[in-house]
This record gives structure tokens, sequence and C-alpha cells, in this order.
């Protein structure tokens, strides 16, 4: 019985194929199905924020994550290891951000650091070009946040997720 099961999951998913080029397209369809709900039982697991993509240290996840899940899909990696090797990822993300939210410099080397561009409606010039950012950047982002000048603002932030945090006057 469990033999024959495991024949019919290989003859649907074609896991015993020794090249992508021998997966036809039935197979290639379950295969993306089965990672799709693969994946989303793993991210499941993950952190809540691991889907806003807080931070460069999430993004750089997803892609991976995009990527070796791709393999597993078009056969161009063996089928469980790839699936492990995402859920290592996933589960080494959670390990990082867990042992960094109660450390300052773990935080700052995994995350990164907020940056202050204004204070007091004064623009820090300094800070801007640090951040790769000039004026009509930043006008873009004030703007929508609905404030029209820099004088408006008591505090603006470069977040570590990139986006423009603003506390007016």
């Amino acid at each position: 019985m469990i033999k024959t099961v495991a024949t019919v999951i290989d003859s649907l998913l074609g896991l015993s194929a020794t090249s992508a080029n021998e997966l036809n397209s039935v197979q290639v369809g379950l295969r993306a199905v089965v990672v799709y709900l693969v994946l989303i039982a793993f991210i499941r697991l993950a952190k809540k924020r691991f889907l806003s993509q807080a931070t460069a240290f999430d993004v750089v996840l997803v892609i991976i994550i995009g990527s070796i899940s791709s393999r597993a899909i078009s056969g161009t990696a063996p089928f469980f290891p790839s699936l492990v090797g995402t859920f290592t990822l996933i589960l080494a993300h959670w390990i990082v951000s867990y042992l960094t939210k109660d450390s300052k410099l773990l935080s700052y080397l995994a995350k990164g650091k907020d940056t202050v561009l204004i204070r007091d409606g004064i623009v820090d010039q300094k800070a801007l070009r640090a951040a790769h950012m000039s004026d009509d950047d930043l006008a873009e982002d004030l703007r929508q946040q609905g404030v029209e000048s820099p004088k408006d603002v008591k505090s603006a932030r470069l977040e570590r997720s990139g986006k423009l945090s603003v506390i007016e006057k």
C-alpha cells in the first residue's frame, strides 16, 4: 500500500526524473501547487513581519526562497531537498530575528539602523547624501506623507525598511 502511494506520488510529481527535461507539463503544474502549499505552511511558521519585508534582512530571504522554490518546481534541483533548504532558511531567519530582538549590535548587523534626515524643520544634508537621496527624493517622500515642506516636520527618519517616517510639528 505504502509502496503504491509512493509510486503514484513519484509518477505525479516526476520525483525520479534525473533532469528537468524529463518532466511533463502536468508534473510541473502539480509541483507548483505542492510547492505553493508547502510555502504557505512554511511562511505561516515564520514571524508575522516576514511578509511585510521590513528590512533588507527580510527581502533577501524572500528572493532566496523564490530561487530555491523555483528549482523544486522546474526540476533543476531535487524536489524534497529544495523544500528542506527553503525550510532551513526560514528557520535560520526566525532564529536570527529572535536573537536580534534583545541585542542592539546583532539587530544593527542584520537589519541596519534608521537615519534622521530632518530635525526641527532642518534637513541634514550630510545624512541625506549618506542615504543617497536627493532633495527631490526627500520632497517626494514628504508629499507622500501629506507634508508640504521640511519646515513643517519635527522629525523625519529614513527607516531600516527604506520608508520615510514623519512626525509633523
